[in-house]
């Protein structure tokens, strides 16, 4: 095992799923637990944990009957999807000692593995490691493929203060749309959306019927609906929705974040039928081409200025993340949300 600048100690933490969420999510439904740090064998690398991510989606994860398209994680797995990392110890000739690299393993404050597991970073593409965990490829392919927003289009993000939604704004902005609006659940968040990120027009969705809003701030209707709430806010798109609208369907918040039942939205399907409407559900699975893609465009955004990268850093170390993604579940944080787990402040 080679040696580390870092001193490597002998145990450390990580978060497991103690029990399924499908009856709501609380503190119980986590483990923190001590484990023992291994050392890295042959062809392996021993990664101290820098940054992980925290997203609504993680709840539908811990529960039996996960709807998405990936296998819900099961009592003893580790929770959380990625990070990014340093390498304090190798046995590769791919990773160097003070590498930074990037995992899909969930939340430990190290890892070890062999080096195939790990992509290995540009440490200077970006302003911080966090920024490799946007979900700007969620937004990217949702907005620039699926709803293909782009040059006069009056677009509608729903969440637009969330992680994915507040990219998926700015996205369509600098693909050439002509006015986005979001909606958001607090006057701070509303005024955040304009005055920060150049969002045209938002809405606090609290203040009375989201249709109304919709119908103030796009007379016209909306060309692209980009959803990550669904309930009342879907209903009222469908009716706000200029002739052959586009609609990606990214997220439904109003159900993730509910506990217990949550009403779904009705769907008029009548309208959908008059006005031609193109309505396209969609997941993202993170391929090559989809990271490629965002990266890509998101370093280009960022050195000319057009675009800010909406993120909360949470401190506390791993200890903290269950609480952090319940609260992300209860509408606390802007932007995309990631614990910092390791590196010094």
């Amino acid at each position: 095992m080679s040696s580390a600048v870092v001193s490597i100690p002998e145990k450390a933490f990580e978060v497991r799923l103690a029990e399924h969420a499908d009856a709501g999510l609380s503190a119980a439904n986590f483990d923190v637990v001590e484990v023992v740090v291994a050392e890295p064998g042959a062809g392996e690398v021993l990664v101290q944990v820098d940054y992980v991510p925290v997203a609504a989606a993680f709840k539908d994860l811990m529960k039996v009957h996960c709807q998405l398209p990936v296998p819900p994680w099961k009592p003893g797995d580790l929770v959380g999807v990625g990070g990014v990392g340093t390498v304090v110890a190798s046995n590769s000739p791919d990773l160097a000692v003070g590498d930074l690299v990037q995992s899909f393993k969930g939340w430990s404050e190290y890892w070890t593995g062999p080096a195939a597991q790990f992509v290995k970073l540009d440490g200077g593409a970006f302003p911080s490691p966090v920024y490799y965990l946007s979900q700007g490829p969620t937004a990217y392919y949702g907005m620039a493929t699926v709803a293909r927003a782009g040059e006069g289009d009056v677009v509608f993000v729903s969440g637009a203060a969330g992680g994915v939604g507040s990219l998926a704004g700015q996205i369509a902005k600098a693909r050439g749309a002509t006015k986005v609006i979001g909606s958001a659940g607090s006057p701070e968040k509303v005024a955040y959306l304009v005055e920060e990120l150049g969002f045209d027009a938002a809405f606090d969705y609290h203040d009375g019927p989201v249709l109304d809003r919709l119908r103030e701030h796009a007379p016209e209707g909306i060309n692209v609906f980009f959803d990550n709430v669904g309930g009342e806010q879907f209903e009222a798109a469908v009716q706000a929705a200029a002739p052959h609208a586009r609609f990606a369907l990214c997220g439904a918040l109003s159900t993730q974040a509910a506990n217990g039942e949550a009403v779904l939205p009705r769907f008029d399907l009548m309208t959908a039928i008059t006005r031609h409407l193109e309505i396209r559900p969609f997941a993202t699975y993170h391929t090559p081409d989809q990271i490629q893609d965002w990266s890509v465009h998101f370093s280009q955004w960022l050195a000319e200025g057009r675009f800010v990268y909406p993120h909360t850093i949470v401190e506390g170390g791993i200890q903290a993340a269950p609480g952090v993604l319940l609260d992300l579940l209860a509408g606390k944080y802007r932007g995309s949300v990631s614990v910092r787990v390791g590196e010094p402040a």
